[in-house]
């Protein structure tokens, strides 16, 4: 069985205003070829197929278009929501998709209510898939626990709560079958890209790759942006972002994994590199050494960190010279120098000694407002002692 396993699309981005409707057309045109070319017997698409929980009809019509077109191919289609999809969306527009090919999931559901299918392919073996979209942490920790509990109980509960899912889902593996499991969620050990949620990939979200069993075949992952592998005891793979979303993303080699499996053949697993989406890059550099590059530069999207002192018009100077650049910061080195050397002069000093010093910036001579504060401080420290 061949599978292409994509994920994170985030159809309706923008960066920093600026449209990537025609490049999340071209990649996912080629995403399209690359599933006809290999003659895929199944695609398997982690989550975050949109950027937004009410996305635009534009970006609608092309994530569902997509999903048929790639149905169209001949291969089966299975996709989960992400943390980005609304999960009653999906769920509304599942039965249409279902008339194309494409099983779609928006929360997840016991096994025998739709949180496992499976499926015939054309090369004649069949996939079971356990289907595990996003699941938040207000979906496990009761409001009660969350206000009494610390939060490594909180990250405790939920890694515990996605274990015993995955366990439920994956009971009843079929030895005739390739056992799968498609998800979207975030698991210790992984990489950021740097364009993700940052709300959603803290460590109360993380779980242990033990959570999946070891006679799976192979797990489709969504929601960390750059491709990788996760060490566990069966193949758990990220299949990343098929465009650079953010400039924490500019050294990523986008990509889809197709994956040769079968009932009794370990995975084999290979990253083809997806190219049409347009690069991001980074310029660092004085404003002598930023023009001295001005029309050098490729058609990347640029941020331009200029080493200067601000003034009026910089920024418009930059934005002549880079056209394509949809960032411009300023990063002043007197400003680092002179915060750089606060932190030194502030190092080693108790909290006594910081305190007198800001009333001494700021003219305060008042003898009591230091014992109080003295006092408060060891009332905090040692609160046993109480005030001396």
């Amino acid at each position: 069985m061949k599978i292409v396993h994509t994920a994170d699309w985030h159809v309706g981005r923008t960066l920093r205003g600026r449209s990537r409707a025609d490049e999340h057309r071209a990649v996912l045109a080629e995403l399209v070829e690359l599933v006809d070319r290999e003659r895929a017997d199944l695609v398997l698409v982690a989550g975050d197929v949109f950027d937004a929980a009410a996305p635009p009809p534009e970006a609608e019509r092309l994530v569902y278009r997509t999903l048929l077109d790639l149905a169209d191919s001949g291969a089966q289609v299975v996709v989960v929501a992400g943390n980005h999809d609304h999960p009653r969306r999906l769920d509304a527009v599942a039965p249409l998709l279902s008339l194309g090919r494409v099983t779609a999931a928006g929360a997840v559901a016991p096994p025998e209510r739709g949180g496992v299918v499976e499926l015939g392919t054309r090369s004649g073996e069949s996939a079971r898939i356990a289907l595990l979209p996003f699941l938040s942490r207000r979906g496990v920790v009761r409001a009660e626990a969350l206000l009494r509990d610390a939060a490594d109980q909180h990250q405790a509960a939920y890694a515990e709560r996605i274990a015993r899912i995955v366990a439920a889902l994956c009971e009843g593996a079929s030895s005739g079958a390739v056992n799968l499991l498609v998800g979207h969620l975030l698991v210790t050990g992984g990489t950021l890209g740097g364009g993700e949620r940052a709300a959603h990939t803290v460590f109360d979200y993380a779980v242990p790759a033990a959570v999946f069993p070891a006679d799976l075949h192979y797990v489709a992952l969504g929601h960390l942006h750059r491709p990788q592998r996760i060490a566990a005891g069966c193949p758990v793979w990220y299949a990343g972002s098929p465009l650079q979303l953010d400039f924490g993303e500019t050294t990523d080699e986008k990509a889809a994994l197709v994956v040769d499996v079968g009932p009794s053949r370990p995975a084999e697993v290979r990253r083809v590199p997806l190219r049409t989406g347009r690069r991001l890059r980074t310029l660092v550099g004085t404003p002598e050494e930023l023009q001295a590059q001005a029309g050098s530069v490729d058609d990347a999207y640029l941020k331009v960190v200029v080493r200067a002192a601000p003034r009026a018009g910089l920024a418009a100077q930059i934005r002549e010279w880079f056209p394509e650049a949809v960032d411009v910061v300023v990063d002043n080195p007197q400003r680092a120098a002179a915060a750089a050397d606060a932190r030194d002069r502030r190092t080693g000093r108790s909290p006594s000694e910081l305190f007198a010093a800001y009333l001494a910036e700021r003219g305060v001579d008042d003898p009591d407002v230091q014992r109080l504060f003295d006092e408060l401080h060891d009332a905090v420290v040692t609160p046993d002692a109480g005030p001396a």
